[in-house]
Formats: structure tokens, C-alpha cells, sequence
């Protein structure tokens, strides 16, 4: 019985010890910590992060709209001056509170460059649901705006933070 008892103790050192050489060998390795959020951590190319938009590349197609499982996206084509459909978008609306973001409309533009893509950044904030709501127009951003309720005007979302400065796009 004593002797299971100084087998024990013998054991939590030992274990003890196991722990403490493990700590010793990472303290002396590099940090792999980022001092978030002065510094940002690159996700892999296939990460599905933000979906972007480029109204100028868009062909109107609709097989975004028609690939998308949550029925998120619309799109209305932009007329000429004599009221026909053009192969242009007037304007492109992703809803983010749907929005799954499982990337089968990115699979199914056939434009290259494509005109929506998953980009890199993975800091997307909505601080009501009108903001989760985004559209684009060809003079607008890749992030798009917002439509305010309240004021009655469209808005950029401001506290999206890019991590690259063009977004990537496959």
C-alpha cells in the first residue's frame, strides 16, 4: 500500500517533468502568435472567406442566382435606352444572413476574371440586418454598400477591414 503510494508520487513527478521539457523545448522556438490585430494571419487560397463582386466584369448571366442553394443573390440587368436587356448588371444584391457562402457561385461565372469570388478576408462585422444586406452597382466598390433604412441612403460598410489591398481571385 506504501509502496503504491511512492509509485504514484514517482509517477506525477515523472509526468511532472514530461510537461515542463516539453514547455522548455517551445520556449526556446520562435512565436507563432500574431499580435492581432496590428497584424493579420494570410488564410489559405481555398479559404471561402468575404464574397466580392465586380459589376464591371459581370456578364448578367444569372447562373450565380440559379446555382445558389439559400436564394440569396439577385441580380437585375441593366436596359438600354430603348428598354431591352443588356448583358451588363445594373444591380447585384447578396444577402450575408442567408448566405451559406458555399461557393457555387463562384463555380458557376463563366467570366474570367471571376465577377464574384470568395476573397481572403475573414473580418466581416454587421452591426443590424440592413448592413447584412449587400449590393453592388457598377460604379460601386468590390465590398459594395448598404442600404440604411433610416436615412434613406446607401452606405460603405466601414468597419470591414481588407486584408489585401486588391482582393485575390481565382
Amino acid at each position: 500500500m506504501i509502496a503504491d503510494y511512492f509509485k504514484e508520487v514517482a509517477s506525477g513527478f515523472s509526468n511532472t517533468f514530461k510537461g515542463l521539457a516539453i514547455t522548455f523545448r517551445y520556449l526556446w522556438k520562435p512565436a507563432i502568435t500574431v499580435q492581432y490585430p496590428h497584424e493579420k494571419l494570410v488564410p489559405y487560397d481555398l479559404f471561402r472567406g468575404v464574397l466580392l463582386f465586380d459589376a464591371n466584369v459581370c456578364i448578367s448571366c444569372n447562373l450565380c442566382v440559379k446555382a445558389c442553394p439559400s436564394e440569396c443573390i439577385v441580380l437585375e440587368n441593366a436596359v438600354n435606352p430603348a428598354g431591352k436587356k443588356i448583358a451588363k448588371v445594373a444591380w447585384y444584391t447578396i444577402d450575408f444572413g442567408k448566405c451559406n457562402f458555399c461557393r457555387l457561385c463562384e463555380e458557376a461565372c463563366p467570366t474570367k476574371p471571376k465577377s464574384v469570388w470568395h476573397s481572403l478576408d475573414y473580418e466581416l462585422i454587421f452591426t443590424n440586418r440592413d448592413q447584412m444586406v449587400r449590393c453592388w452597382r457598377p460604379e460601386d466598390d468590390y465590398v459594395g454598400v448598404w442600404y440604411d433604412r433610416k436615412e434613406k441612403k446607401f452606405k460603405a460598410p466601414a468597419e470591414q477591414i481588407p486584408i489585401h489591398d486588391i482582393p485575390v481571385r481565382r
